[in-house]
């Protein structure tokens, strides 16, 4: 039976709204997500009956009044200095004090996730790098960085793996770059999605102290598949531009049930990179299954997702509606993202059973509508 969508939340914001607003939380249950990209297999079962067992009591606690002990518990997975991080109210919030506490005007490559220009004290103070179609929207760090100086801007946004190509620069061509860059005031790269990039995680987080001028930002949302926990994290060697933002971030930031699960990592470290390498050989699969798809051209990815482009004139919007309606399935629909054209859907994979529908799916569709 086709399912009733709420069409006009497509149009109140620039993201994509929950399938709990869409089709309401029953509905909901019986919808494949394919849009919001989380890991699948982490949090592991037993953490899961771990946070329900204990929830009565957290949710009666007032969390910690100190950072201090939820960022020893990430730190310890991280390996890094705790006094250097950072945790927010998911990376959106740590976005907010970004733009409003260390931005004055920023170099963007556009199409991106949309809340480093949205969340600026002013929008205009975003200088916007259009990234060509022609060239599958890839960035070039080069001809990136020439421009940014021409234009005489001392900060500038990475996101690596991209958001929403899954576009992957490797370590050496990070370090690279960011030697070039050490005459910017601000460099922020964006790495939400480097822990699926390959089964050893080519970060900087443990070369972050050899660029005074880096900061990085994770949302813990994507990797450790809780976006409903609300949990990100910045880190900095530059504790002069830590401390600029730990000014404005609320006591009680993060709640009760975000810190007890920031208690658990350390315990499950091992089953989280379990779950992190079988997600990246279901990535591997999807990518390769809809490469057989002739009717689009499938971008390469570092991320837990896959970018693709419809070939044969069927518009994302319609193909993001049909999917939801006819195949209960929900992807994402960019063609709200500044720069890129109505012809592109984002899909993160949800496990290799899930993904296998994903393809026969689209090929129905598409297949019914090139015929």
């Amino acid at each position: 039976m086709p399912t009733e969508v709420r069409q006009h939340l497509f149009y109140e914001t620039s993201h994509s709204p929950s399938l709990a607003e869409l089709v309401g939380y029953e509905k909901a249950k019986d919808i494949i997500d394919f849009c919001f990209i989380a890991n699948p297999y982490y949090p592991t079962p037993e953490m899961l009956r771990n946070l329900q067992e204990n929830f009565p009591n957290l949710i009666k606690s007032y969390p910690s009044s100190s950072p201090l002990t939820s960022q020893k518990d990430l730190a310890a997975v991280l390996h890094v200095n705790p006094d250097h991080l950072i945790i927010g109210n998911g990376a959106t919030e740590l976005i907010v004090l970004i733009n409003t506490t260390l931005i004055d005007r920023i170099a963007v490559p556009v199409p991106t996730f949309g809340e480093y220009i949205e969340k600026l004290k002013d929008q205009r103070d975003a200088e916007l790098f259009f990234l060509k179609p022609e060239q599958n929207y890839q960035l070039s760090l080069p001809e990136y960085l020439a421009w940014v100086r021409r234009r005489g801007l001392k900060a500038l946004l990475i996101i690596n793996p991209g958001n929403p190509t899954g576009q992957l620069f490797s370590l050496a061509e990070m370090c690279e770059f960011l030697e070039r860059a050490k005459d910017m005031e601000l460099v922020i790269v964006d790495e939400s999605f480097i822990d699926f990039a390959d089964d050893a995680i080519p970060s900087l987080l443990p070369l972050a102290e050899r660029f005074s001028n880096l900061l990085l930002v994770r949302s813990m949302s994507k990797h450790c598949g809780v976006p409903g926990l609300r949990l990100g994290y910045c880190y900095s060697s530059n504790l002069f531009v830590l401390n600029r933002m730990r000014q404005f971030i609320p006591t009680w930031n993060i709640n009760t049930v975000a810190q007890y699960f920031l208690s658990m990592l350390l315990p499950t470290d091992g089953a989280y990179h379990e779950a992190r390498k079988r997600l990246i050989a279901d990535v591997r699969w999807l990518y390769s299954a809809l490469q057989s798809i002739p009717e689009i051209e499938v971008y390469p990815t570092g991320a837990n997702f896959v970018l693709f482009r419809i070939k044969g004139g069927v518009t994302a919007v319609e193909l993001q509606a049909r999917l939801l309606t006819e195949h209960h399935m929900y992807v994402r629909d960019c063609s709200n993202k500044i720069g890129m054209d109505n012809f592109h859907i984002r899909v993160a994979s949800q496990g290799r059973e899930k993904d296998a529908r994903l393809v026969d799916a689209l090929r129905q569709i598409l297949c019914r509508s090139a015929s």
